[in-house]
Parts: C-alpha cells; sequence; structure tokens
C-alpha cells in the first residue's frame, strides 16, 4: 500500500500494530483522524500516554487501578473470603457485568502454557497462595477458559492449595470447552457462576 505520505504511513502502521487491524482499517483510522480538530488528537494521544505510564495495578488482586487498591477491594461490601480466580483484566469486567458476583478477584496475568514459556512462576500464583496462608479465604472458585491451558492452570493451583480448609469450585460448563470469558454472553456468564461446581467433580469429568 503506497502512501502519499511518510508521516501518514508511519501512523498508520503504529496504528496496524493493534490487534484486530489491519493496514486498511489503520489508514481509514489516521485519516479520521486527520479530519479532526488538533486538540481531540492531542487528547488521545494524552490519554493513551497516561494509560501506559501511570496505570497501576492493585496491591491485592492485580485487577487494573488508579490507586494501590482498586474499587473493588476496597469496597467493604465485598466478600473477601469469596475469590474468584481469572486469567486477566478483561475476565473481571466481564463478570462484573454480570452483576452476579459479590466477592472478589484474583488476576493471574495468563495461564500455563510451556510451549510459550509461560510457568507458574511467571503467573501471580504465590500471592494468591499467600492469601489462603492468612486464614480468611473460604472459597476459590476457578474461571479460567475450558481450555488445556486453562484446566493445567487450575489443577496445578488446586494441588496447591489442595491441603488447605478451604473450598474450590469451578464455573459450569455453560460456558462452552474452548471459550474465553469476555466473549460469553452476561446471561450464561452468571450462570456459570452461580451454578458452579465443586472442583474435584470437574476433574471427575475430564
Amino acid at each position: 500500500m503506497e502512501l502519499p505520505s511518510k508521516l501518514l504511513e508511519n501512523a498508520v502502521n503504529e496504528i496496524a500494530q493493534l490487534p484486530g487491524i489491519g493496514k486498511r482499517t489503520a489508514l481509514r483510522l489516521a485519516l479520521h483522524l486527520l479530519r479532526q480538530p488538533l486538540d481531540q488528537t492531542q487528547n488521545l494521544s494524552s490519554s493513551l500516554f497516561k494509560l501506559r505510564s501511570e496505570i497501576s495495578y492493585c496491591t491485592e488482586c492485580h485487577n487494573i487501578s488508579d490507586d494501590k487498591v482498586c474499587l473493588i477491594c476496597s469496597n467493604t461490601k465485598r466478600d473477601k473470603s469469596l475469590i474468584c480466580v481469572v486469567e486477566d483484566v478483561r475476565d473481571v469486567m466481564a463478570i462484573e457485568n454480570t452483576g452476579l458476583f459479590k466477592g472478589v478477584y484474583h488476576v493471574l496475568g495468563g495461564k500455563i502454557n510451556p510451549i510459550e514459556g509461560i510457568g507458574p512462576s511467571q503467573l501471580k500464583i504465590s500471592t494468591l497462595i499467600n492469601k489462603i496462608k492468612l486464614g480468611n479465604v473460604e472459597e476459590i472458585i476457578f474461571a479460567l477458559s475450558s481450555t488445556m491451558e486453562g484446566d493445567t492452570t487450575n489443577f496445578y493451583i488446586y494441588k496447591q492449595i489442595k491441603d488447605f480448609n478451604i473450598k474450590t469450585s469451578t464455573i459450569a460448563r455453560g460456558v462452552a470447552i474452548g471459550d474465553e470469558l469476555e466473549y460469553a454472553d452476561e446471561v450464561t456468564l452468571g450462570r456459570s457462576l452461580l451454578h458452579r461446581i465443586p472442583f474435584e467433580s470437574s476433574l471427575k469429568q475430564n
């Protein structure tokens, strides 16, 4: 794709690095920005830079936050004895949209995937175990996607915590095998949480 300006070409190449955006879409977005007032483009640029340079992660659950502790963990109405373990912040958003979960979260930051070089030490597993050791946790809900990597991660964590006196459960299979939580509709995801099953039962099904 030949473009009449090197500046435009550079902008298109940068935008095209975003997931799901090809060169044609990137060009359309770049040309749209050119037609907008300069201050709108400056506001966009400033917002993106601040997002990257100033964003924080909750010290308790590892969710994205503007402060040291996120709004969910700092909410006194949330049940901190009930922890939902998820892969990343998109899963927190998906579950929160159901309006049915009243506990707190623990964001692992990924799933165990030896092929990609991701092992337990690259994930936020140790901080989860530390929470459990404090003795205030009553139930862990495994809410990772129903993939081989998700199941492997669930089982690894289960082995680490099975000797503690806590309940372990997993979301019901209303979410299809292989599906990512962020793509599940709110009703299905909400029902999967409400009708969660003991984690040991899910092992017998596999």
